[in-house]
């Protein structure tokens, strides 16, 4: 499957993470700039991701699923996402210096 192209569901979980972490770098330091470009680079990030999701180490394999977790470094955050079949789920947006445990997440 490598090169191939997959199809991306994002869940909820990860755009309310996203833009929670986007309303924070809003409020806080009222950089609307940055903010944006945060956004834009998470996208990038993934849509390149998309050509090639499985050619990364698996960081996670929760006991009750059987799809092991991938991620993406953007910046001070961390993506989340499994791939079930031919499609890439994004499920997590995380500040990557204030993680809760991945066991926790499922």
């Amino acid at each position: 499957m490598l090169g191939a192209k997959y199809t991306l569901d994002i869940r909820p979980t990860f755009v309310d993470e996203l833009d929670r972490a986007v309303a924070y770098i809003e409020s806080t330091f009222h950089d609307y700039q940055a903010a944006d470009k945060l956004v834009d680079d998470v996208y990038a990030a993934i849509d390149e991701r998309l050509f090639a999701p499985l050619s990364f180490e698996p960081c996670y394999r929760p006991p009750i699923v059987d799809q092991p977790y991938y991620r993406i470094y953007v910046r001070n955050f961390t993506i989340y996402y499994v791939v079930i079949g031919t499609v890439m789920e994004v499920r997590w947006f995380r500040y990557s210096r204030n993680q809760q445990p991945l066991s926790e997440l499922d």
